[in-house]
């Protein structure tokens, strides 16, 4: 039996590297400045839980699978030390496990990563609205395929990977789908429960102040982590 810790994330700013200004400005003017501050405030509560969770484990031989990590050895390890510099919370506690002793596994296929950050950029740097309505139409357009490609090459490292009684962690995506292309012997523990922080993320984009449910699906995502996995 295989055993991998499943981490369904939610992005912070600095994960999104040079695009970070123009998608912050664009949240706080679609979502106001009081709740995207909120959720920024949410997004590192969840962020500690993730830390404290993995920091009462042994970590010794896990192997890390990270989403849009597309390099290993030195240049992913460069990977991390560049996100920890701008911020990433998520980068922090990919550093923290490696110095225990995890190894840090490439995941994605560079030219997919490449494409779907080209189209974000497309977005996000838009100077009109009209601009910004086309390149978000043709980043819907090829999204699904996108994501279907990403999630079975990120399975198929994982499968290859990830050898007989080995544990593995997979920071992904929380609207990646990759646990069913999974091979049948890998046992998946849910750190977080996907279906919970897409819920948070749904009532966000809808949300035109910090309500009762948002603040209760916010209560969870900050919640200390209890391992069930034995």
């Amino acid at each position: 039996m295989r055993k991998l810790y499943f981490v369904p994330m939610i992005h912070m700013g600095a994960d999104m590297g040079s695009l970070a200004p123009a998608l912050d400005e664009r949240a706080t003017a679609e979502l106001g400045p009081e709740l995207w501050q909120k959720h920024k405030e949410v997004v590192c509560g969840f962020w500690d839980s993730i830390a404290r969770f993995f920091d009462s484990l042994d970590g010794t031989g896990f192997k890390v699978y990270q989403d849009g990590l597309v390099a290993d050895g030195e240049g992913a390890l460069k990977i991390v030390n560049q996100g920890i510099r701008e911020g990433s919370r998520n980068y922090q506690v990919i550093s923290h496990l490696l110095q225990r002793g995890a190894i840090l596994i490439k995941t994605e296929d560079i030219s997919l990563v490449k494409e779907e950050y080209a189209y974000i950029a497309k977005v996000a740097h838009a100077k009109s609205l009209r601009q910004r309505e086309i390149a978000a139409l043709r980043y819907r357009l090829a999204q699904g395929r996108l994501l279907q490609q990403r999630d079975s090459f990120i399975a198929n490292r994982i499968n290859e990977t990830l050898r007989e009684g080995e544990t593995g962690i997979l920071f992904i995506g929380a609207y990646h789908n990759v646990v069913p292309r999974l091979a049948a012997d890998i046992k998946v523990i849910q750190v977080k429960e996907v279906a919970k922080v897409k819920a948070y993320h749904q009532a966000l984009t809808k949300a035109r102040k910090y309500d009762q449910r948002l603040h209760e699906f916010a209560g969870y995502l900050i919640s200390s982590i209890v391992n069930n996995s034995s």
